[in-house]
């Protein structure tokens, strides 16, 4: 299934828009996230899609169908929530028919297919449970094939792994992708986690205001982000005031960087540089190298977070180093990032 918003907002208050008007489309197959801190956005626009909620004003389109006033029972867009929503007196077989039942189907047809939905979950062993007997992991493999019984062409996970430990999201994240893919399953996900975002997304959004910041593959949005914000938001940059100057060259507190500027000179910029594009020693030729002082930094084990005053830069497979030796940096064009002070280059 294909998703297309157009013009979409939402307030909870009047006069005060919570989702600013927004187009988006979700293209069939995909697995598309929105990302963003609290309040940005995300789940409200998650909830539109699936008809809790009615939006101010713009269209939501399932297929080049308009389901802006359909019920949330007739889009076939099951959610699977942060708290899993299961019924804690039933099985988790009664859990997992449920949504079958009350399409009046035959019983026959309700217990093949949610036993297979169990199955695709692994967690067909413990249909007879109660899901308070279940562990969270558990609880949200079930919460899952209760939204797969129902064959969807979409399902809607909002925030669904913010409860497990480490290691089970880590599980999760991979048996997610693999049964949304095996299934070509449209999904939308919820999530302020850019961890889980980068590693599963097929496209993303980031949103921050109600507004989409940025749009795109996991790795155009942290390799080239287009403001500040998607930047830091995506992980630990470090951003640069700097002044264009002739030669398309970038004067900085840093040193000069050359050749990365296509704005005018006497433009305010602001560079954004990721930690690990930053070489120690660097062997290939750069467009800024400068020697700096180490003032501090933690050894992580597979890698070093080292500060040079501001800056940081991160090693890999870290060698030892003593605080307040000179070390020489460099970094490549490729891995910088110039933007307009006050907005995207």
């Amino acid at each position: 299934m294909k998703i297309k918003i157009e013009n979409l907002s939402k307030s909870y208050t009047k006069g005060k828009l919570v989702l600013q008007p927004l187009d988006l489309e979700i293209a069939s197959g995909e697995l598309f996230f929105l990302l963003g801190p609290s309040g940005c956005g995300k789940s409200t626009l998650l909830r539109l899609i699936a008809g809790f909620l009615q939006p101010d004003s713009g269209r939501i389109y399932f297929n080049d169908r308009d389901v802006t006033a359909l019920a949330p029972e007739k889009r076939n867009a099951p959610m699977v929530f942060q708290n899993y929503a299961l019924w804690p007196h039933l099985s988790v077989f009664e859990n997992v028919a449920f949504g079958l039942k009350a399409q009046k189907l035959p019983k026959a047809e309700v217990i093949e297919r949610t036993m297979e939905a169990l199955k695709v979950v692994r967690m067909e062993e413990f249909a007879r449970r109660k899901t308070p007997q279940l562990s969270g992991g558990q609880q949200q493999r079930v919460a899952l094939a209760r939204a797969l019984a129902v064959a969807p062409e979409l399902i809607l996970l909002d925030e669904p792994l913010s409860n497990l430990d480490a290691k089970l999201r880590d599980e999760m994240r991979d048996e997610l992708r693999t049964i949304c893919r095996d299934r070509k399953l449209t999904a939308i996900y919820v999530t302020h986690d850019r961890r889980e975002a980068l590693s599963m997304a097929d496209r993303m959004a980031v949103l921050n205001g109600g507004v989409i910041s940025q749009l795109g593959k996991p790795d155009e949005l942290y390799r080239k982000p287009a403001n500040s914000f998607t930047a830091s938001f995506l992980g630990e940059v470090n951003l640069i005031p700097g002044k264009v100057i002739a030669n398309r060259a970038v004067e900085t507190a840093y040193g000069i960087f050359n050749d990365i500027s296509d704005l005018p000179a006497g433009s305010a910029v602001e560079l954004a540089i990721r930690p690990e594009v930053i070489a120690i020693d660097p062997a290939a030729e750069c467009v800024w190298s400068a020697e700096l002082e180490l003032t501090g930094g933690s050894y992580l084990g597979e890698f070093a977070a080292w500060k040079f005053g501001k800056l940081t830069v991160n090693e890999i497979a870290p060698e030892k180093r003593i605080y307040g030796s000179s070390c020489k940096l460099g970094v490549q064009k490729k891995d910088i990032t110039v933007f307009a002070a006050d907005g995207v280059k």
